[in-house]
């Protein structure tokens, strides 16, 4: 058999997320391209802004020697970085709004700088093409999972390693969330050393990570690719509706783009059109 990447279907956290919670969203954020201009629509907002830009200041620390990570301050980082989400480019809808998220931003980095913990240990970067590491989850169905790993702590007493995930919203991770089993089979498939232990890193509130309870790599399997069957399916079928006859939280906002009803802010280096809702009420939507 000849693996084709480019026919797969591939499944990340986030896209089983969107199906799980409304295939009509799956489709207008995963799949459904603008005819006028052949990308595919991305709906930016403040929450998604301000974790976009955290992500990358902390992410970037990951490439440096250990005694260089915090030779120049994060708030410095933070201020080039916030320039790329600044104004509507993060659906800012002001500057009172985008002061409040900023600050937030550099609250969390500034407690990071107080208490780096594993952040002054070794890490460990996983070579895939594009910088997303990916394997095929399944040859015979076509599948492949792929995800970006926020930090691999290198666990150099035991020769291990240590999956970190940054957050930045105010709300935990659902227990039932795929996020930990899809970076755990992830991370056992992408590099060769033993997974030791995962944690979430609230910035908002935790000066450490918190460590959670490992899944079991064969009910992670059979959970992530049961999903992945159904994401198929439904692709084959062209077949993507939404649970609640008059739409959802989850994909009214993308069928207001498509409808036209917001405003086109650029594009993205994912090659997406970036959009901002004109009038949030329209939607139904909550932006926290």
């Amino acid at each position: 058999m000849v693996l084709d990447k480019y026919s797969a279907l591939w499944v990340s956290h986030t896209s089983s997320s969107d199906f799980l919670a409304c295939p009509r969203s799956y489709y207008l954020k995963n799949i459904y391209k603008d005819p006028r201009t052949n990308h595919k629509i991305k709906l930016v907002s403040p929450p998604l802004a301000l974790g976009q830009a955290v992500h990358e200041v902390i992410e970037s620390l990951s490439v440096l020697p250990v005694e260089d990570r915090f030779k120049d301050s994060l708030i410095e980082k933070f201020a080039f970085v916030w320039k790329k989400v600044s104004g509507e480019k993060g659906g800012f809808p002001n500057l009172e709004i985008e002061k409040q998220y900023k600050d937030r931003g550099e609250e969390m980095l500034n407690r990071v700088m107080k208490n780096p913990g594993p952040l002054l240990n070794k890490a460990v970067k996983i070579k895939a093409q594009g910088n997303l590491p990916y394997f095929w989850l399944s040859e015979k169905d076509n599948i492949i999972l792929c995800g970006k790993i926020d930090w691999l702590e290198y666990l150099e007493d035991s020769d291990s390693v240590h999956i970190i995930d940054f957050k930045t919203s105010k709300h935990d991770e659902e227990d039932g969330s795929m996020q930990l089993p899809i970076y755990y089979l992830l991370v056992k498939n992408c590099q060769n050393r033993y997974v030791k232990k995962a944690s979430y890193w609230y910035l908002n509130r935790s000066n450490a990570p918190q460590e959670k309870t490992l899944p079991d790599y064969d009910t992670a399997y059979a959970k992530i690719m049961e999903t992945a069957k159904k994401m198929k399916l439904a692709k084959q079928l062209n077949v993507f509706k939404c649970p609640h006859k008059t739409g959802c939280s989850h994909c009214k906002p993308y069928e207001e783009i498509v409808k036209g009803n917001a405003q086109f802010v650029g594009v993205n280096e994912f090659r997406q059109d970036i959009y901002v809702l004109n009038d949030p009420k329209k939607t139904n939507s909550v932006i926290l």
